[in-house]
């Protein structure tokens, strides 16, 4: 085991300011850290007288651990009996003893403070950072949503645009077939219900002096029903008169395509299809 120079330590024990005590307390410690020191060369000299006996190059490391654990067991068996002394018994040496090792708690604390401060600065912008990520993600998110709101939106309206003109196309295309419808209808009744001529009415020239009235159409006969039912359909009967052809009138109320009153068999309705 290397020994140290004591000079080192006395060195060390110089750097002590010679306002903190007075001389005869350095001379005080140096002698006792002498003391000390000589004990340690004496538990180094007996460590040395220690045999060892011829080993492998196999059993080297275990034999050297087995050194140290017994000088190690040695040592701490010593401490255990051993009462802790001071270093020195002086006012003045413990007074300044104590002021370097609180100067060394101080300096720690502060370097622990400086190093707490600078950590809370950096999470400090850490978090300001984290802040301003979160708030742009915010504001992406309240935008994204935005536009889906449109988005949406538009798409609704398309739909509905979508509809409405399909319902306009059928629409159109129902009143197209309507007319069509009623065109056909027409020319059919005009080729086969033609207008009754005026000498066909013979009912009542023998009978009445009055002039014949003339006949309308069965075509016209039916819108005369057709508009009386759509306008009032609470009230659908008409009145029949002299301008309705009774051989025409015959032919509607027996194929069902209207009904009389059942209580004036001069009205009549037509049939509501439609219900």
């Amino acid at each position: 085991m290397p020994t140290k120079p004591f000079s080192f330590q006395a060195e060390c024990l110089t750097e002590i300011p010679n306002a903190a005590g007075p001389l005869d307390a350095k001379e005080e410690i140096l002698n006792e850290c002498e003391s000390i020191w000589k004990q340690m060369e004496e538990c180094q000299s007996k460590l040395k007288l220690v045999g060892t006996e011829a080993l492998l190059p196999s059993d080297a490391k275990t034999s050297l651990l087995m050194l140290l654990w017994r000088s190690l067991a040695v040592g701490g068996h010593d401490w255990k009996i051993r009462n802790p002394d001071l270093p020195s018994t002086s006012p003045d040496v413990l007074l300044e003893l104590g002021k370097e090792e609180l100067q060394k708690v101080k300096n720690d604390l502060e370097m622990v403070l400086l190093a707490v401060q600078s950590k809370n600065k950096q999470l400090e912008e850490d978090l300001k950072r984290e802040e301003q990520w979160y708030e742009q993600q915010k504001q992406m998110l309240d935008t994204l949503n935005k536009m889906e709101e449109e988005a949406n939106t538009q798409v609704e309206q398309l739909s509905t645009k979508r509809e409405s003109d399909e319902l306009e196309k059928k629409i159109l295309k129902v009143r197209t077939y309507k007319r069509e419808l009623l065109d056909a209808l027409g020319d059919f009744l005009d080729e086969h219900f033609p207008q009754p001529e005026e000498g066909e009415n013979t009912e009542k020239k023998n009978f009445s002096a009055e002039p014949a009235v003339e006949l309308i159409t069965l075509k016209d006969i039916l819108e005369i029903l057709i508009n009386k039912l759509m306008s009032t359909p609470h009230e659908p009967y008409v009145t029949i008169n002299e301008s309705f052809w009774p051989p025409y009138i015959e032919l509607l109320l027996r194929y069902g395509i209207a009904l009389r009153h059942p209580e004036d068999s001069n009205r009549m309705r037509l049939q509501a299809f439609h219900i």
